[in-house]
């Protein structure tokens, strides 16, 4: 090798040294990369309002699902009562000891950690000393405390169709660097990396009733940003997708830009609630083709993929307000006491999956809590709830903690669900 390709190369390695030194995430993580975990979404939207008083009314409740809340330190009244007539009782996510109790039981059931969701609105500048942003401070710090990995999720719901693009996440990218310290807490390193790099997920791209065109909202502005800026960059990138974002029909935009932007991501997230049933024959089957052809996919674009599982979905009481028109039955897509979700995760894992995404950790509104939930809700002759099954409230936690045990081959697969 003569000396001016020595100097060239030098001169690139000490280039890549001093951006690596003036970004200001941690170099060194607890989890350098999503492979051989599951992660769970986590919302953190459950606040009691100034009077402390939560779903006062039963005929506003949006709940499809009502939490075990007898390990909480801190609660609030309802408007609702339990069989045995006294107040039913809620948490608030605003509260430190409740994402630290939620935290910990990821912990204790050997949960590697969830993705801590953004939306839109809670990004905005005006939004930044809100609640919402303690919850992710306050997330991040537990994440730290009991070893779980946290990443951040950047949900694009409620984005509008004008006048409005990703421009304004990358200055909250940046809040949350510098102010929180998100890739770079104070206690253990534990944000999730991919690829040696701190992950973002963007969720919401490609929808096609959304109101936005994702031709139009600076989406690629984003993830250059990510993906280079020399301070806050050097990450990677989830996109969150339809179901059929391969073939660009059924629950997508038929629109080949799509493709273009996934082909700029690190991993792609197939968003499949409500996509499939136990209601139907041998629909693992369908989860299975379609896993295994997504997975070809990617393999041939360089890109990672992530399948999306879910314990089961229920919107009835959130459908009264939504859909007035369509109310939707209670518990349309049935738990069946686990069995459910544990067949989405062998067959995922079974198809060749590496990692896991679950919807959600704490979503009660749509019945898709894996959290501690209640076999015993509230009475009521409006609202309705999905229970367990008569399982224990923590059967989703001891399943997904099993899960994680066979996605890392430590017990082997099987399409039976495992018994305590």
């Amino acid at each position: 090798m003569n000396l001016k390709a020595i100097l060239l190369l030098l001169s690139i390695a000490c280039s890549v040294c001093l951006t690596a030194q003036t970004r200001k995430h941690a170099t060194t993580t607890q989890y350098p990369s999503y492979k051989g975990l599951i992660m769970a979404g986590y919302q953190g939207w459950f606040i009691a309002p100034s009077d402390g008083v939560m779903h006062a009314d039963e005929k506003q409740v949006r709940l499809d699902m009502w939490p075990d809340v007898s390990e909480y330190e801190k609660t609030y009244p309802t408007g609702l009562k339990l069989a045995d007539g006294s107040t039913a009782r809620f948490f608030s996510s605003t509260d430190k000891s409740t994402i630290d109790l939620h935290f910990k039981w990821m912990q204790q059931y050997g949960i590697d950690g969830v993705f801590m969701q953004r939306f839109w609105h809670t990004a905005q500048p005006q939004a930044r000393n809100s609640v919402r942003t303690e919850v992710i401070k306050n997330g991040f710090e537990a994440a730290s405390k009991y070893g779980r990995a946290a990443a951040v999720m950047y949900d694009l719901s409620g984005l509008k169709a004008s006048g409005e693009d990703c421009s304004s996440l990358i200055e909250d990218w940046k809040f949350l660097v510098d102010e929180l310290k998100v890739t770079n807490q104070s206690g253990n390193k534990t944000y999730l990396h991919h690829n040696g790099k701190p992950l973002v997920a963007i969720w919401g791209i490609g929808f096609p009733d959304r109101p936005y065109n994702i031709r139009n909202i600076g989406i690629e502005r984003f993830i250059d940003f990510l993906k280079n800026d020399p301070v806050y960059g050097g990450c990677s990138v989830m996109l969150g997708v339809p179901t059929f974002w391969r073939d660009l029909n059924s629950d997508c935009i038929n629109d080949p830009y799509l493709h273009t932007v996934i082909r700029q991501a690190d991993i792609v997230l197939p968003w499949t609630v409500q996509r499939f049933t136990p209601l139907l024959h041998n629909d693992m089957d369908r989860f299975r083709d379609l896993i295994v052809g997504d997975i070809e996919w990617c393999k041939q674009n360089n890109i990672d993929y992530v399948p999306c599982v879910t314990p089961g979905f229920s919107w009835h009481n959130l459908s009264r307000f939504e859909f007035p028109d369509d109310v939707k039955p209670s518990g349309s897509i049935p738990r069946q006491g686990g069995r459910f979700y544990w067949q989405q995760l062998y067959t995922a894992i079974n198809a060749g999956a590496s990692m896991v995404y679950v919807a959600m950790f704490d979503e009660v509104n749509e019945g898709t809590a894996i959290f501690k939930v209640s076999d015993n809700p509230p009475v009521s002759d409006i609202a309705k709830f999905v229970g367990m099954d008569g399982m224990p409230s923590d059967h989703y936690l001891w399943l997904t903690g099993e899960a994680t045990k066979m996605i890392r081959r430590e017990i082997p697969l099987s399409f039976k669900m495992p018994k305590r």
